[in-house]
């Protein structure tokens, strides 16, 4: 079942089209690839599906309700998380003080709790702390849990990014090139963090321009000024003469 459908979605500016009538669709539990060359229209879609872009014409669906005109607050409150290029950590927070952080994004204490210490909010940041720890070990990031996020690798910052992004407990997370400028043994690190989020029952639909991806992806979309040219698995892609000759140096 399809957790995320557009429709003929377009967007413009000014006189240039950036996404052009595009329909797209990312099944319930899968990994999927949304690929293509710079200006090809990829982050103009994240910023559309997440309300920080008004759409022109076509419709968004996300669980069968339309969210077209919804604001990015309603967005994330639904379900919908996103990472960026560059993270927006709280540098002189530890690993596991970030991830903490992020779970409070969602509360679940009021302040009448906080203030008081009642018992509710004692419960509350007694879960915080074990789901904490239990993203930490699921992403591989155990031997940082103190360290501050500024003194992080950057593959490892890029991958807190992630475990903030799950703390906020998204149904659909949408990652944007969270392999570029990683080296390969970040790479290797973070591709396995990744393909680790359907075990936590999180879709995952990825932008990245490093071909790498591929090894996890269940789908790929290619798209190119805003139109989809090409649909499937990652081994169709591969297959696939004009996507790999136009936009890969005809290997992939």
């Amino acid at each position: 079942m399809a957790i995320l459908k557009t429709f003929e979605l377009t967007k413009r500016f000014g006189g240039v089209t950036a996404i052009d009538s595009l329909d797209f669709e990312i099944n319930e539990g899968e990994i999927k690839g949304l690929i293509g060359p710079n200006g090809a229209g990829k982050s103009t879609f994240f910023n559309l599906v997440t309300g920080v872009l008004k759409v022109n014409s076509g419709r968004i669906v996300y669980n069968n309700k339309d969210i077209t005109k919804s604001k990015p607050h309603k967005v994330a409150k639904m379900g919908i998380g996103r990472t960026f290029q560059m993270n927006p950590l709280f540098g002189e927070f530890t690993v596991r003080e970030n991830i903490r952080a992020a779970f409070h994004l969602r509360p679940k204490s009021s302040l009448i709790d906080i203030y008081f210490n009642s018992k509710k909010y004692r419960k509350n940041e007694k879960e915080i702390a074990q789901a904490s720890e239990e993203l930490i070990e699921l992403l591989g990031l155990s031997d940082f849990r103190e360290t501050q996020a500024k003194h992080l690798p950057y593959g490892f910052q890029k991958i807190l990014g992630v475990a903030r992004a799950i703390a906020t407990q998204p149904k659909l997370l949408m990652l944007d090139e969270p392999l570029g400028g990683l080296n390969p043994e970040e790479i290797d690190f973070s591709l396995n963090g990744i393909s680790k989020m359907r075990d936590r029952g999180i879709t995952v639909l990825v932008v990245e321009h490093n071909m790498q991806v591929l090894e996890i992806l269940d789908s790929v979309t290619v798209i190119s000024i805003g139109q989809k040219i090409f649909e499937g698995t990652p081994d169709e892609m591969r297959q696939n003469h004009t996507v790999a000759e136009t936009y890969f140096g005809g290997v992939l």
